[in-house]
């Protein structure tokens, strides 16, 4: 680790977020002596934020922890773009209300995360369409154009990836690094901003907006990016079989966001204790030292914690307790998901997607003929199988960790 003064680049530091810094010794410098206004871009492509996301929330927070001011900007306007970041094709685009829409349920995950108000420390969101929607092409260009290398962000990777790939890179996507500068000087200018995070495939984005910001106004602002996180098998973070981990319960309810957690590989426990949850840095290393099968209940605090961070405590507790009842005494916990089956009978395929343990049919009749589905702890093997619901309620099971109730 390396040796820095002030505490944010400490908290940082020891908690495995940082990349990559831009001049670190200014950033300690600047961050021992005041206050630091910094942000972090999120686009409203859905109504939620999945948990890829979450090294960026923290790092929000951790901001805040440290004193300083936390800035959620929200794409609003670059939304109306997308960002061609290591994306294989253009994104969709979407209407104004959809974005909006999107913003508007997106904040209330952070407002779990971070303090907002007027205070020096405290919180702010702002839309990027405040100042993007009133430009205009002509007057932008002589201002800022002269300012942008062609031959340098060309070399980006974020770019770079596309062309090497002879896959189509639009104008209006080539665009989004010059918009994406701007705000970072726009925030300068409004709020005092002198910090842009963000993941370390936002480092060539982070970079122009520094350049723009000294060139245009004369101001040294920094950047900081986290690593890439992926699992201990190589996979990326967030990414299951089952699809997106949603943040926002109307997506993904509290059990499986409380299960994704707990379904940690043991040799990631200690990093993600660190990075996504607030457990004091001394007890992460009494937890991560764990052996056997003791290192689950490493397992259950960071899901306990993880949960109560995004849901509220009161959502990590009922997981938790659906977890102990459906698993360590075999019946079936009350916040499990559940389908509601008023006809009184549903095949077991249908029952298996409409669960979300299977994303298909096809799929769905692999695992039964596998031997992995249960119902009430019994194996069934029979794809054409039908379940009869009666007044008692049903527990579907796929495989050891995966499980849903149906009902009447």
């Amino acid at each position: 680790m390396t040796s820095y003064s002030s505490d944010l680049l400490r908290l940082l530091d020891e908690r495995g977020y940082i990349h990559q810094v831009t001049d670190a010794a200014a950033l300690d410098a600047l961050a021992s002596k005041q206050i630091v206004p910094g942000y972090i871009g999120f686009d409203p492509t859905a109504p939620s934020l999945h948990v890829g996301s979450m090294v960026q929330i923290m790092l929000l927070r951790r901001l805040q922890q440290a004193g300083h001011k936390p800035i959620v900007l929200m794409g609003g306007g670059t939304g109306k773009v997308g960002d061609p970041s290591f994306k294989d094709e253009a994104r969709k685009l979407m209407t104004v209300e959809t974005i909006k829409a999107n913003i508007a349920t997106i904040k209330t995950v952070f407002e779990r995360f971070l303090t907002f108000g007027d205070g020096p420390t405290d919180a702010i969101m702002v839309d990027n369409a405040d100042w993007l929607d009133a430009l205009e092409y002509l007057p932008f260009l002589r201002d800022y154009g002269q300012h942008f290398s062609v031959n340098r962000m060309l070399s980006f990777d974020s770019v770079k990836l596309r062309l090497d790939r002879e896959q189509s890179l639009s104008f209006l996507e080539f665009n989004y690094m010059i918009l994406q500068a701007y705000d970072f000087l726009e925030l300068s200018r409004r709020t005092g901003c002198r910090l842009q995070m963000g993941g370390s495939d936002q480092w060539g984005n982070i970079v122009n907006g520094i350049e723009l910001s000294r060139r245009a106004d004369g101001t040294e602002v920094y950047g900081v990016t986290t690593p890439l996180i992926t699992t201990a098998d190589g996979g990326k973070m967030g990414k299951t079989m089952s699809g997106a981990i949603w943040l926002n319960e109307a997506q993904l309810p509290h059990f499986d966001y409380w299960q994704f957690w707990r379904n940690t590989d043991d040799r990631d426990v200690g990093r993600f204790l660190r990075l996504f949850t607030d457990v004091p840095l001394d007890e992460i290393a009494r937890l991560e030292a764990l052996g056997g099968a003791e290192i689950n209940e490493a397992k259950k605090i960071l899901a306990n914690e993880a949960t109560a961070l995004c849901r509220g405590r009161e959502a990590a507790d009922a997981a938790a307790e659906t977890a102990r009842l459906t698993f360590e005494q075999g019946s079936a916990g009350g916040d499990l998901p559940t389908i509601s089956v008023p006809e009184g009978a549903i095949s077991l395929v249908a029952a298996l997607v409409q669960a979300g343990l299977a994303t298909s049919n096809g799929e769905a009749r692999r695992k039964i003929a596998e031997g992995a589905v249960r119902l009430d702890d019994v194996p069934i093997k029979d794809p054409a199988h039908e379940i009869e619901i009666g007044e008692n309620q049903i527990k579907l099971s796929l495989g050891k960790k995966r499980h849903a109730l149906i009902v009447r």
